[in-house]
């Protein structure tokens, strides 16, 4: 049975104000005088001093009767020595005595100040994550936590709805009776792909300090989600499965690919994330949007498919995806099901027709869930094209040979429609979808052109002449400012192609102009985010093409460095959406595809010249 939380751990508004007892280049911290928690908690992995920052809260319950702090970093129960914490350099020995009674140490950190997690294994059901595991501050670093006593794990959660404010908390369990004395190591670490250039090249310290930025282990979901207090979203997994394949290990037994397969294992045997029909509230409470559309997401059976895939060959873990493989099979059938006419497309049910505009209980087809992509997307079919590529290649290693065909020839049939469907003579780039109608959406959107390139659906000369127009286009309207990271699409997208709803054009991107200019440059429509960036980085790194790559990338890494990508705004919006001025117009506070980009280090220090 899962250990209950201690709920009686209320937290407080504010981080404190208070100055640490211990600061190294790579560490500071406290402890609380009333209750066993750390007061202030600060990392730098990089070891450059920059841990002024305290994301911790302090718990705000009473003082236990018999409890003292002794030192700075000694609490006793009743004189008997309870916890104690030795600091050095890099590192904490976090140590506990038994003692009835004894309370667990706490470390809760202000999500709004900082969107930590807890990256290790999680059994369905439970919110208690296995020792070793990593707990990762975004934008500050990563701290590995390992105990030589056998079977030990933290209590682990985050809420983003609960007054005060979202936090995230972690209990060290104290010592029991049957384990008189356990030790806890808390090292700090920079975990990224060791790659010559990357080392004391100022150019690439967000890479090296935000290399897992992407994930975050929701604990009532036991799963990777947008953040640790947010939505788990089926159709984001493959991005985790991309990055997951390149890091290193997070610590013994235990790498990114193991996160990525037990997410996997969760979809698998029936949970649900935001894109799927019956994503709602249910057993884990999680504080969640929920998805009302009757149909799931175009683009969540390619995401699962192709994590899987990645996993299967990366990991590898060919059994795993032999015991899976029926459930794998059911999800490619299902996904190319959706071919409805027969012309080797899928389709949305949703028609994508001018003026039949999302709503909350009709989403779009792909997570650009405000803009009515609809009918037949060209980016879930890009994805579609890849996973039935990727799947063929899993069959034939499983030697399931008729499979292996039929999935490559239904990537092939996709291949050679999707061209003749979405190249827009009028401007010479990939429109966003076809609708129901027969007309043609076409926004200038970066990221289309940048998954179907990689993925292998437009020849290297077409492709050269889609990059060619995109890049004109960028700079005709004026877009400059890279290290904000890209525009999902360069024009405004007009009224009837953008969600209904009420808030104001600034909020949420949502026009009151037909034309739709008063809600561009506003989250999805037009707003800069490093959100799918990646990929249009990737195809010009791909194609050859390294200056144009780095001018896009380049000032992205120093955005990264500055941690650009994630916190709030003065005007209290995040950062996660920018206007083009760079104005705050999200409001996750950290969205994990914001970091998928940090990939593209490994093309570009690939790439010649070298920098």
């Amino acid at each position: 049975m899962q250990r209950i939380l201690s709920m009686s751990l209320l937290i407080a508004t504010t981080a404190l104000a208070v100055e640490p007892d211990f600061q190294s280049q790579h560490l500071a911290v406290s402890l609380a005088s009333v209750t066993p928690a750390f007061s202030f908690f600060s990392v730098d992995s990089l070891g450059q001093g920059k841990v002024q920052q305290n994301p911790a809260l302090l718990p705000t319950n009473a003082a236990l009767p018999g409890l003292k702090k002794t030192d700075a970093f000694t609490y006793t129960l009743n004189d008997q020595p309870l916890w104690r914490v030795a600091c050095v350099e890099k590192s904490l020995t976090v140590s506990s005595d038994f003692v009835t009674g004894a309370p667990p140490l706490v470390l809760t950190f202000n999500q709004k100040a900082n969107h930590a997690t807890l990256l290790g294994l999680i059994k369905p059901g439970e919110q208690r994550v296995a020792l070793p595991c990593v707990l990762h501050l975004p934008d500050m670093g990563t701290v590995r936590i390992s105990s030589r006593t056998p079977g030990l794990k933290l209590d682990y959660e985050a809420r983003r709805r609960l007054q005060p404010g979202p936090f995230v908390r972690i209990e060290f369990p104290a010592a029991s009776a049957e384990q008189k004395r356990i030790e806890y190591r808390l090292e700090v670490v920079a975990i990224h792909p060791a790659l010559p250039g990357a080392e004391n090249n100022a150019l690439y310290d967000g890479f090296r300090r935000d290399f897992l930025n992407i994930f975050q282990v929701n604990p009532r979901g036991q799963m990777l989600a947008n953040n640790a207090s947010s939505d788990p979203v089926a159709f984001s997994v493959f991005t985790y499965a991309e990055v997951a394949r390149a890091a290193p290990p997070l610590a013994e037994g235990l790498s990114c690919l193991d996160l990525v397969r037990m997410t996997l294992d969760r979809y698998l045997s029936g949970a649900k994330g935001y894109g799927q029909i019956g994503y709602g509230p249910g057993p884990g409470h999680m504080d969640i949007a929920g998805w009302s559309t009757p149909w799931n997401s175009l683009d969540v059976h390619p995401s699962l498919l192709i994590a899987a895939c990645l996993y299967a060959e990366s990991k590898p873990d060919l059994p795993w995806a032999r015991a899976h493989y029926a459930s794998l099979l059911a999800i490619a059938r299902e996904m190319m099901a959706r071919d409805h006419d027969g012309n080797g497309l899928i389709e949305y049910e949703a028609t994508g027709n001018y003026g039949d505009r999302p709503l909350r209980e009709k989403r779009p087809s792909n997570w650009w869930d405000t803009i009515n992509f609809g009918h037949e997307d060209a980016y879930a079919n890009a994805l579609a094209y890849r996973a039935c590529r990727q799947f063929a290649e899993l069959a034939r290693q499983l030697e399931h040979a008729a499979d292996a065909k039929e999935f490559a020839d239904k990537a092939a049939k996709l291949r050679a429609a999707y061209v003749p469907t979405f190249l827009n003579p009028a401007t010479g780039v990939l429109a966003g979808w076809r609708s129901k109608d027969g007309q043609l959406h076409d926004y200038w959107f970066t990221f289309v052109q940048g998954v179907a390139i990689t993925a292998g659906l437009l020849d290297d000369a077409t492709a050269n002449a889609v990059l060619d127009k995109l890049l004109a286009k960028m700079q005709a309207v004026g877009y400059t400012n890279f290290s904000l990271g890209l525009p999902g699409n360069l024009v405004p997208v007009k009224k009837g192609d953008y969600v209904y709803h009420e808030t104001p054009p600034q909020v949420h991107g949502v026009p009151r102009l037909e034309d739709g200019s008063d809600g561009f440059e506003y989250y999805e429509n037009g707003g800069a985010t490093g959100c799918w960036a990646y990929y249009t980085i990737k195809a010009l790194y791909q194609l050859g093409r390294v200056a144009d790559a780095r001018k896009i990338f380049h000032p992205m890494l120093a955005g990264y460095a500055r941690g650009e990508f994630q916190g709030f705004g003065a005007n209290g919006m995040s950062r996660d959406w920018r206007d083009w001025k760079g104005g705050c117009h999200g409001y996750e506070g950290l969205l994990v595809e914001n970091y998928h980009a940090l990939l593209a280090v490994l093309d570009d220090l690939a790439a010649k010249p070298a920098p």
